[in-house]
């Protein structure tokens, strides 16, 4: 799913953060378990689609890393999140590209609700008191595919640890 789509989503969900402007982008550099400097992490595992670009063969996969880190700047009045989604290539092609997750609007609208109750604790000290547990939509306990999931190859992935 497109920036435009998570940025539209992001600020419908961030609109109630103290009036304050947050901005997020996608970072393929964020390494997980290491935020930098004074950012917050935070890891969210969701179901996404894929389509492999050399086949157009499709499967899902419950198990996509995504890494969030945010950081707010008191001064500025603003805050920026940061995104990481791994991908997975296609198990068919011998040569194959990693290929982003796509995820639909539902799991996002989830990923976001919950990357913004962190981000009120973290950066606002709220005390929100939301325990309930989401479960990702089109939930699949299919196997696991590691040799195909980028986080795993990079020793990241919650299946590896």
């Amino acid at each position: 799913m497109s920036l435009q789509k998570w940025e539209r989503m992001f600020e419908q969900k961030a609109v109630k953060l103290h009036g304050h402007n947050w901005t997020i982008m996608f970072d393929d550099s964020i390494v997980p378990h290491k935020p930098a400097g004074e950012w917050f992490q935070y890891i969210r595992g969701a179901f996404a689609k894929f389509r492999c670009s050399a086949c157009n063969r499709t499967w899902g996969s419950s198990r996509v890393l995504v890494v969030f880190e945010f950081h707010y700047q008191r001064g500025a009045k603003s805050g920026t999140v940061k995104a990481r989604r791994f991908r997975q290539e296609c198990k068919t092609c011998e040569e194959t590209e990693m290929e982003e997750p796509q995820f639909d609007s539902e799991n996002i609208g989830v990923m976001l609700e919950k990357l913004v109750e962190k981000i009120r604790i973290r950066c606002y000290k709220e005390k929100t008191g939301n325990r309930k547990r989401f479960r990702p939509l089109d939930w699949s306990e299919g196997p696991h595919e590691s040799s195909h999931c980028e986080a795993c190859k990079k020793g990241v992935c919650r299946e590896t640890n």
